[in-house]
């Protein structure tokens, strides 16, 4: 685990200060998939294309979680959302972009904690399906 300097709030930011290409950073964003969670763990270089997403995964619509369903559903903050240690399973989506990675970055629980993984490795940690996001 890397804890980074607490003005890094960006995947560029976070980038920067680990050395990597921003595409190497693995955000984890929480939707409200009609009122679930659902967790993409995403390129930082990507945005994710909600209406694809929500067609792909066979909800009606995918909005961005407010901050009180993501520490409802994760038992984190927004910025600091970690792949995996949630209270409860969370259906999750990982976008094979960052197969192009030898090494991937994930949030850790916490804001300024990150730490190292492979595609693989997060694929098998998470249980994910992968799907494209952008």
């Amino acid at each position: 685990m890397v804890i980074l300097p607490d003005a890094v709030h960006t995947a560029a930011l976070a980038a920067e200060a680990l050395g990597c290409e921003v595409g190497a950073i693995a955000n984890s964003l929480i939707f409200d998939a009609d009122g679930s969670p659902v967790l993409i763990l995403t390129s930082g270089a990507h945005r994710v294309d909600t209406e694809k997403v929500a067609a792909a995964v066979g909800v009606e619509t995918l909005r961005r979680a407010k901050p009180e369903f993501v520490r409802e559903h994760t038992g984190q903050v927004i910025g600091g959302v970690s792949p995996i240690g949630h209270p409860a399973p969370v259906p999750t989506y990982l976008d094979p972009w960052l197969r192009r990675y030898d090494v991937v970055w994930a949030a850790a629980g916490h804001p300024a904690a990150v730490f190292s993984s492979t595609y693989d490795e997060l694929l098998a940690l998470t249980g994910a399906t992968e799907i494209e996001v952008a």
